[in-house]
This record gives C-alpha cells, structure tokens and sequence, in this order.
C-alpha cells in the first residue's frame, strides 16, 4: 500500500475539527488537527497527535500546557487559518484555566501534559484536563477530504 492509500483510507472516518492552542511567553501558538481523543475518566485525560515537522511541536514540550477547541460548524475559516490555508488572518483567543481558547468552539478542553510518546512520525501528548466550556451548538466535521456538517433529518410519524 501507498501513503496516497492510507490517507485516503484514514479519511473515510469522520471526525470533528479541533484547534490545539499552547502559549510560550505571552504568544499564542495553534494547529488544526483531528487526531484527538478521550483517554480514561479517572483521571480525565484525553491525547493529541502532533506531527515531527509541525511548529506547534516544541511549543508544547515547552509550555507543557494546550487546549483543545473543537470547532462549530460555523468556524470553518478558523481550522483553515490553523490549517494554513488562510494565511492573513487572526483568530482572538480567551483564556480557561490560564491555557488559550478560541471563542465559540463548542467545547473548550484545558489541559496540562502529563506524558509525551513519540510513536512514528508524529508525537503524542497525553493532557490531564483542568477545566472545560461547553457551547450547544452543531460541530464542524471532515469526512474524506471534505468539511460536512450535521443535518437533522425530519421524521414523519404515520
């Protein structure tokens, strides 16, 4: 098999879209990323997957702190502005629990690093979570290369 055959097998899945955001000395650093996941409820942690050459990298093993914001359906332009897609815009941040936070993600996960694993050519970060905000509002998703979003359908009872 081929990379091209991995990633397009590895795209059939759909996933949610989550800014990772980390702060060094007063800047706010962040990635687009869909590799994350719950890990255990006792004690709450959850995993990132960062790649070898992604900037955010020595960001994280230095501040040992991230958030993870995973977006709203209407938040598309800011995973393509982590993505790198947008290249000339800004996103403002909040702060919970002092990490950064994008606005609006409807689910705000702060954490701090607990363990790193290098698996690959991606690092994976295992974050103990320290707060959490939650917005109700539909999420962004991606499914084989595309954005999609969450359509209600409409039953009709006979």
């Amino acid at each position: 098999m081929d990379d091209r055959q991995f990633r397009t097998a590895m795209g059939k899945f759909a996933t949610g879209i989550t800014v990772i955001a980390t702060e060094v000395e007063g800047e706010v650093h962040g990635m687009t990323a869909n590799a994350f996941m719950s890990v255990s409820l006792d004690p709450k942690l959850v995993v990132i997957s960062v790649r070898d050459q992604a900037r955010i990298l020595s960001k994280l093993q230095e501040s040992k702190i991230f958030s993870v914001n995973i977006l709203a359906e209407d938040q598309q332009e800011v995973s393509m502005i982590f993505a790198g897609q947008l290249k000339d815009r800004q996103v403002e941040f909040d702060h919970l629990d002092g990490k950064p936070v994008i606005p609006g993600a409807i689910a705000q996960i702060a954490c701090e690093v607990s363990a790193e694993y290098v698996e690959g050519d991606h690092t994976l970060f295992i974050g103990k979570v320290t707060d959490i905000h939650l917005e109700d509002k539909e999420p962004l998703l991606f499914y084989s290369g595309k954005y999609r979003s969450l359509k209600e359908e409409k039953t009709v009872t006979i």
